[in-house]
């Protein structure tokens, strides 16, 4: 199990994700900006249109991804009960 923020992965918070694949860490982000934007948070909501233009440029997406990808898989395991 890895540990990783909302601000790692291009948010705007402090709220830590637990997963053990970026796959998995990804969704839990996703979930996390989109109940946020539910509420009316602004800079969820924003972040959330910069990452939605980045869904137009292909090898901007793949940057993006593979750039997370690694700093999961740098990240220490952790465990958790």
């Amino acid at each position: 199990m890895k540990t990783m923020t909302c601000k790692q992965l291009g948010g705007t918070c402090d709220t830590e994700f637990h997963a053990t694949s970026i796959e998995e860490m990804a969704e839990l982000s996703k979930k996390h900006a989109m109940e946020m934007i539910k509420n009316g948070d602004e800079p969820h909501t924003k972040a959330m249109r910069e990452m939605q233009e980045l869904m137009h440029f292909p090898e901007g997406m793949n940057a993006w991804y593979e750039n997370k990808r690694k700093t999961f898989d740098r990240l220490p395991h952790a465990e958790f009960k």
